[in-house]
């Protein structure tokens, strides 16, 4: 049975005894952990002050991020973590525990029926699930799963969502955090941009104290007019939600999903000023100020935890939705904003799918440690729910995620013998390295990338290589062979779904089928 299958994927009754006796929570007279997952839009691996490298950069000494640096001290670090390249496709997975090329979310979801895809030439894309991630199964285009969110509440969690959801599309249930198992909404629907980040600009709404479809953020009219930036309201309002979540005498799980750092570039006014100092380009030093105003949210709520005696039981995990974008609307050379990675957000390189990641977990995660194996967004699923020491769920879906414990207690990990796949038969609209429709699959460190538009074969290895600069297909023919052929069989057991030619109208070749 699949749902069974599930369960002891993600952790198996042994392994989850050990971890709440180890975590203090084996007794029913003791509390879960709260858990605050901090997720970021569009944060880049080199956006911060915090190295994820093997050495620091101009970029680590250019951002100003001290509460990561403050985590990062108290935490685990994460070297080689991973989303996927555009952010519909990540949300669903980290809900879901399911791959992209299982669950057909596999770009930017906003209208409902409406395709996102950018017109091409050569292919047309596949019927995609565009109206993304659903709690019933009478959406077409849909992916109907049992969500995070929902575990958590139905096992005694107060569940509350801050800032941007963008699961479901417009007009659908999914658009509505409410309906995917969350007791509290602040500011998400179905949108995944923005008008505004700025209060004196009504967050993107025409009029102050109305909602403005698509890009005006909803529910934050309070504030309307008022010289805040976005980032800065949606944490007082996380602050808030937390009182409530104190009264309940339940254990609680905020989603904190910022709007920052996606377009518009925006300056955040209490940090503007000492980057544009500096002489950076003016988009920039807006980004620069719209990082170190995300920085302080997760400080603010840190010491939010620590003023309500809440920092002990209460797990942190930070990440981003996708790499930082490069393409377009930044200041200076196009896809070099994350170097020493190639390309950014939208791109198969690491650019585009390498994120910073850091877990804080007092007691288990030893402060200042490091983890070099590299883990998915679909791997926060059964983590987490291990984390809070829920052991048997069922599910309607196939979960792919492999829970990370193992690595946060240096007890294990999860790379031996796993790849990691990647899905993208789309086409986001800027171009650039890696930009386009592909299937990915990371293997140890190898890595191979196919083009469906002409069956073009990119294959790196990453210890040697970490900027992708060296296409080594034709120097290791065996390794196309053999990784090509994996990529394919995976995607064919989860009825991914795949372009087709404009000009035949057959399907595009799986990875691996000419050969």
């Amino acid at each position: 049975m699949n749902h069974l299958i599930n369960r002891m994927k993600a952790a198996g009754a042994a392994t989850l005894t050990a971890t709440l006796l180890s975590a203090g929570c084996s007794s029913k007279d003791e509390q879960p952990p709260n858990i605050i997952f901090f997720f970021v839009d569009d944060m880049g691996w080199q956006d911060t002050s915090v190295p994820f490298w093997t050495q620091r950069t101009h970029f680590n000494d250019l951002y100003h991020t001290p509460y990561m640096e403050r985590m990062a001290a108290q935490g685990m670090k994460f070297t080689q973590a991973y989303a996927s390249a555009v952010c519909s496709p990540t949300r669903t997975s980290l809900m879901t525990g399911m791959n992209a090329a299982r669950h057909g979310v596999t770009n930017w979801t906003l209208r409902r029926d409406v395709s996102q895809d950018a017109s091409d030439d050569f292919l047309k894309m596949p019927a995609w699930n565009m109206n993304g991630l659903q709690p019933t199964d009478t959406i077409n285009q849909s992916v109907y799963a049992t969500t995070l969110a929902q575990l958590l509440k139905d096992n005694g969690y107060f569940t509350i969502h801050c800032g941007k959801a963008h699961w479901g599309a417009m007009d659908t249930p999914g658009e509505n955090p409410l309906n995917l198992g969350f007791d509290v909404n602040i500011a998400g629907h179905a949108s995944g941009g923005l008008g505004s980040f700025l209060g004196e600009r009504n967050f993107g709404n025409a009029e102050k104290g109305k909602h403005t479809l698509p890009w005006g953020v909803p529910g934050m009219e309070k504030y309307h007019g008022d010289t805040i930036n976005l980032t800065h309201a949606l944490t007082i309002e996380a602050m808030a939600a937390l009182d409530k979540a104190r009264e309940t005498g339940k254990p609680f799980y905020l989603y904190m999903s910022h709007y920052t750092v996606h377009i518009p570039l925006e300056p955040d006014h209490r940090y503007i000023d000492k980057y544009r100092e500096m002489g950076l380009d003016e988009r920039e030093a807006r980004y620069a100020s719209m990082i170190e105003g995300m920085d302080q949210s997760l400080g603010d709520l840190m010491d939010y935890l620590e003023m309500h005696g809440l920092t002990n039981n209460t797990i942190i995990l930070f990440k981003s939705d996708n790499g930082g974008l490069s393409a377009s609307a930044r200041g200076g050379e196009p896809h070099t904003h994350n170097w020493p990675l190639s390309s950014g957000k939208g791109s198969a390189h690491e650019g585009g799918i390498r994120v910073p990641m850091l877990v804080k977990w007092p007691g288990i995660v030893q402060p200042g440690s490091s983890c070099d194996d590299y883990v998915i967004i679909e791997d926060i699923f059964p983590t987490i729910l291990e984390m809070a020491g829920i052991g048997s769920y069922d599910v309607v879906q196939e979960v792919d995620g492999i829970s990370f414990v193992p690595m946060l207690k240096q007890e294990g990990s999860t790379v031996e013998n796993r790849d990691l796949i990647w899905h993208y038969p789309n086409k986001w609209g800027p171009s650039g390295p890696g930009i386009g429709s592909t299937s990915t699959i990371r293997s140890g460190d190898w890595k191979l990338i196919y083009w469906y538009k002409n069956q073009k074969i990119e294959l790196y290895n990453l210890a040697e290589d970490i900027g992708e600069q060296h296409n080594l297909a034709e120097k290791h023919p065996e390794k196309v062979t053999e990784l090509a052929s994996r990529l394919g069989s995976y995607l064919q057991s989860v009825n991914a779904m795949r372009p087709s030619f404009k000009s035949t109208g057959e399907l595009t070749p799986w990875p691996g089928e000419l050969d």
